[in-house]
C-alpha cells in the first residue's frame, strides 16, 4: 500500500504514543522475515506517516553510522523522538519480542528436522525473497535523492567500494561521510 508523499511539517505534527510505537514495531517484527527494514519503512512512511521519505532516509543514514543493527538503532531513535525514553523502550521491545519467540520456536524445529531435504529448499527460497525485498527497499530509500547529482555520485562510490572492491562498509562510510557533508555544505553556500 502506498500513499501520497507527506511534507516534513506533516510528519512533525504526528502524535505517536509509546503504545503506538510498540504495536507498530511489533507488526514489523512479525512481518520481517529476511529483514525488517522494508517493513519498517512501509509502516513508518507509507502506512502511518510518522516520517516523510526524506526524514526516514536521513534517520536511517544516521543510524547506519552507529554501531549495532540499523533497524534497532532506528527504532530507538524514532521512539525517543515521539515518546522519549519510554518510546524507545516500547519501539525496540515491539521490534524484538516476536522475532525472539519465533526464532526460538524455529530453532527447536530445525534441531528436530534440520536434515530434511524439503526444509533446505524452503530456506533457499526464503533467501531469494529476502534479497528481492532488500533491492526493493534500496530503491525506495534512494528515490528521494535521485534528482541530487551529489547524492548519486556518493551512492555510486559507496556501491563500487563495497560491492566492487569488497572494502568494509564501516571504512567506506567513515571516508564518505565527511566528503558528503563538505559537499552539501559547499552547495548550500
Amino acid at each position: 500500500m502506498t500513499s501520497a508523499p507527506m511534507t516534513d511539517d506533516q510528519s512533525a505534527a504526528a502524535k505517536v504514543s509509546a503504545r503506538d510505537l510498540f504495536l507498530g514495531f511489533l507488526t514489523v517484527g512479525v512481518q520481517g522475515f529476511g529483514g525488517v527494514l522494508p517493513w519498517a519503512r512501509r509502516m513508518i512512511v507509507e502506512e502511518r506517516h510518522w516520517l516523510s521519505e526524506v526524514e526516514f532516509t536521513d534517520l536511517l543514514s544516521l543510524c547506519q553510522l552507529l554501531p549495532g543493527p540499523n533497524i534497532v538503532n532506528l527504532s530507538i531513535a524514532l521512539g525517543n523522538r515521539f515518546a522519549g525514553p519510554l518510546g524507545s523502550l516500547a519501539a525496540v521491545t515491539g521490534l524484538l519480542a516476536a522475532p525472539f519467540a519465533i526464532v526460538l520456536a524455529l530453532g527447536m524445529l530445525y534441531a528436530a528436522y534440520g536434515n530434511s531435504a524439503a526444509l533446505g529448499g524452503v530456506f533457499r527460497n526464503l533467501g531469494a525473497a529476502a534479497a528481492g525485498l532488500v533491492l526493493a527497499t534500496a530503491w525506495k530509500v534512494a528515490k528521494p535523492y535521485i534528482k541530487r547529482p551529489e547524492a548519486i555520485v556518493v551512492a555510486a562510490i559507496a556501491f563500487v567500494a563495497v560491492v566492487g572492491f569488497g572494502w568494509p562498509l564501516v571504512y567506506v562510510v567513515l571516508a564518505l561521510a565527511p566528503i558528503s557533508i563538505a559537499w552539501v555544505w559547499r552547495l548550500a553556500r
